[in-house]
């Protein structure tokens, strides 16, 4: 669906760093292959490039994973990016959910420590003023922020408004499944800019090896992934232009709050011209003033002829109809020419008949011949 195949010879995201806003991103995971940093935890004990929990590292690993060959070779779409991990939940299996102090805490240390690029895989539901100023902050220091919309869109859920997906300068993404169509937990609203595939996605595991996940995480993944490619190959656009890009290049979907301009195509964000332009006022126009030569009189005189002969055919037509209806309503129907009268013929003349009023008399033999 994304074109990955595609898009590798052309970019595969060296030089850009991705900060990954989670439960930390396992550094071990051989398939990472030394490209997760330090990273930095705003939240509980321990280093941001340790996971238990694997969310992080699944998130990252559809960002910047590496080909291992036979059952798990499966890689990410910007390989090459360096993945820098920042703990904002706690590392618990039993699972957890970042704050609003976490995420703005969190953003800000991505921005300190040279994060081209923001993925916020869990948002809150609370408005939050420090929040709102440290993606403002973000914004201003050129770095793209892509957030997941959150899961609980669904029929049972309320669909509350995600934050920071709701703030201006943020990406927020939602979860399309293998056919195009919204996974039905994927939030809807006008605070989703795109969608990406986040229905069992193959993607790395904590350890090693691969497992299949589902949710908005994993698809502001593929949309972080994205922008990393973009950043690489356009440098000289910024954080808001990248941004404005990638929404314009983006595949069509089915309107409606859970697509947002449609699906992320990093391969049009790479081989795409997206031009500004602006509205300008069309000239003004002016009806041509009537030709009142004799020619135009001429023509004018023809038209309306043909115009009443065509109305007088027309009438002939109607009247001979309603004729011919009438006729048909009282039996009528076409009638035989009439019989010419012919005299009986006279009988030809024969020899003469004699009447013979005495009897008949011997002939003389005399007289025989």
């Amino acid at each position: 669906m994304l074109q990955a195949d595609a898009v590798t010879p052309l970019e595969n995201g060296a030089g850009i760093t991705v900060a990954v806003l989670s439960t930390g991103v396992d550094a071990g995971q051989p398939q990472f292959g030394n490209r997760v940093l330090a990273g930095a935890g705003v939240i509980g004990a321990g280093r941001a490039n340790q996971d238990c929990t694997g969310t992080g590292t699944q998130v990252a690993g559809v960002i910047s994973g590496q080909r291992a060959g036979g059952d798990n070779d499966v890689a990410g779409l910007s390989p090459a990016s360096r993945i820098l991990p920042v703990r904002v939940m706690l590392d618990d299996p039993a699972g957890s959910e970042p704050t609003p102090d976490s995420l703005a805490q969190g953003i800000t240390v991505a921005v300190q420590n040279g994060a081209d690029v923001v993925v916020v895989a869990a948002p809150v539901y609370d408005d939050d003023r420090d929040l709102e100023a440290a993606v403002a902050t973000a914004a201003a220091r050129n770095v793209v922020v892509v957030a997941a919309v959150g899961d609980l869109g669904g029929p049972d859920e309320s669909n509350p408004r995600p934050y920071p997906a709701s703030y201006p300068n943020v990406l927020g993404v939602g979860a399309i499944d293998q056919t195009g169509r919204i996974w039905p937990d994927s939030q809807r609203g006008d605070y989703v800019d795109l969608v990406a595939p986040g229905v069992a996605v193959p993607t790395l595991q904590t350890g090693r090896g691969l497992v299949e996940v589902d949710g908005t995480a994993v698809a502001a993944g593929f949309v972080g992934a994205a922008a990393a490619l973009t950043r690489a190959r356009r440098p000289g656009l910024n954080a808001a232009e990248t941004a404005r890009h990638l929404v314009a290049t983006a595949s069509p979907a089915p309107t409606g709050p859970a697509f947002g301009a449609g699906v992320i195509s990093p391969y049009a964000a790479l081989t795409a011209q997206v031009v500004d332009t602006e509205a300008r006022r069309l000239p003004a126009l002016q009806a041509p003033s009537p030709a009142t030569d004799a020619t135009e009189l001429q023509r004018r005189t023809i038209a309306l002829a043909g115009a009443a002969t065509a109305a007088v055919l027309v009438l002939v037509l109607l009247l001979t109809a309603a004729a011919l209806r009438r006729s048909r309503r009282r039996h009528w129907r076409p009638g035989l020419p009439p019989r010419l009268h012919t005299p009986p013929e006279p009988l030809e003349p024969g020899p003469p008949v004699m009447l013979l009023d005495e009897p008949s008399k011997p002939l003389d033999p005399a007289r025989r011949p």
